[in-house]
């Protein structure tokens, strides 16, 4: 089974900003993004970022999107938490969205991530063939993570 791996390397009430890695079953790193949630609001539902910790993934249909869409389990006092596509902080609500590059798209001050519909794409082909994966979150010691 594939594992994703996201470290947060930045955060305030508004964005965390991150790298996610996804490695195959021997610990191989087969893809690689930048990551963007919201920022952390104590775990409040469709504002905050999801907590520090590790969660089962598993790819399930979004009637919202009309796709298949990666979506984590058992995330404390929340629900429909997935991976998406998204540029800004502002679209997400509670979700993670992938990019290749980090560039303020719209002068608001913030980092937003660029390409994300494409790094989606690589993202569903990194996990090819699963339909349910171990998603593990962690900060890094210089993190500004509130």
């Amino acid at each position: 089974m594939r594992t994703i791996k996201i470290v947060r390397d930045w955060q305030d009430e508004n964005q965390t900003l991150g790298k996610c890695t996804v490695y195959d079953e021997s610990g191989k790193p087969v893809f690689s993004a930048l990551s963007l949630e919201r920022g952390w609001r104590s775990n409040q539902r469709n504002i905050s970022c999801v907590p520090l910790g590790s969660y089962p993934v598993v790819l399930e249909w979004s009637n919202r999107f009309k796709q298949d869409l990666w979506e984590l389990k058992n995330v404390p006092n929340r629900s429909e938490c997935k991976f998406h596509a998204a540029n800004f902080w502002f679209q997400l609500n509670g979700c993670i969205a992938l990019g290749q590059k980090l560039k303020d798209l719209n002068n608001d001050g913030y980092n937003d991530v660029t390409n994300s519909r494409n790094t989606m794409a690589n993202f569903h082909k990194a996990l090819k063939n699963e339909t349910q994966v171990t998603l593990i979150i962690t900060d890094e010691q210089k993190c500004n993570c509130l």
